[in-house]
């Protein structure tokens, strides 16, 4: 990791790639699809502009949970973090409401700060007009690290979704990034939407440990990852759910991670006061 990043900011970054934090577009569906059709579709959405117009922004609660354990599994430091998030064409903006049932200090509004510019220098600078590349796991040049086999469609919160594994293509591209050397370890299952071609649902896991700059910084361990995405309206997609396990080191210190977070009570922003 790099010097004087909080590994927390790290992990975020690590599985960010997994879908889109919220989408606004329409699309027409077509019945029998190869994997690839799907994944073409979905790539192609996913580098669409979206249209703001006549879309209403939209405000949610976020309730954040994250569990540092020690080697035996006890929990040594749990925050729990409540947020009014607001999306308002095409930028959100969240506010930090409670930390652990309390209103936030200077100190946790400076993290909350400090760690959103760390992210963006991790994840790199996103187009103008487009979906923040940090944000989209559906990016071509991360897609054809991957090989995709399409397993069943099946019903996700009432709607049909193509269900498709993933793992990585062998031989394994090149890494030429730390983040191309965890992409090279990852394998899993997306659902995939049969109408508007988004991200439903996503399950991941790290299949061996991935060290950075050589083991000297750290190593991941562990990683399992789950994502739920849900449809609000025509077009409009949040993430809702996603839990997550971390175990690896950073320097000589061992660490394992749980995290959990929940978005619920979606409103129009126009009938918000």
């Amino acid at each position: 990791m790099p010097v004087g990043l909080n590994w927390r900011i790290w992990i975020g970054a690590l599985v960010v790639f997994a879908g889109s934090g919220v989408s606004l577009f329409g699309v027409n569906s077509e019945t029998v699809l190869t994997v690839d059709q799907v994944v073409e579709r979905a790539v192609a959405r996913a580098q669409e502009t979206p249209s703001h117009a006549g879309q209403p922004g939209y405000t949610y609660t976020k309730l954040t949970v994250t569990e540092e354990l020690d080697a035996d599994g006890r929990v040594k430091e749990r925050k729990e973090r409540v947020y009014r998030v607001f999306f308002d064409r095409g930028s959100t903006f969240v506010k930090l409401l409670t930390v652990n049932g309390k209103p936030p200090g200077e100190a946790e509004l400076k993290k909350q700060a400090e760690n959103e510019t760390n992210a963006r220098q991790i994840l790199g600078p996103c187009q103008r007009g487009k979906r923040e590349n940090r944000e989209n796991f559906l990016r071509p040049e991360v897609v054809a690290r991957f090989k995709f086999t399409l397993l069943n469609q099946e019903s996700i919160n009432g709607r049909q979704a193509y269900e498709i594994a993933f793992e990585p293509k062998r031989p394994e591209p090149p890494a030429r990034h730390m983040i191309d050397r965890l992409l090279n370890r990852i394998s899993g299952t997306l659902w995939i939407d049969a109408e508007e071609f988004e991200i439903a649902r996503a399950d991941i896991s790290l299949g061996s440990e991935v060290d950075f700059f050589g083991g000297v910084i750290g190593s991941l361990k562990k990683l399992a990852y789950s994502m739920t995405r849900t449809r609000v309206a025509d077009g409009v997609w949040f993430n809702t759910l996603s839990t997550g396990d971390f175990e690896g080191r950073k320097l000589l210190d061992s660490m394992r991670i749980k995290t959990k977070s929940q978005s619920t009570n979606f409103r129009p922003l126009r009938f918000t006061s």
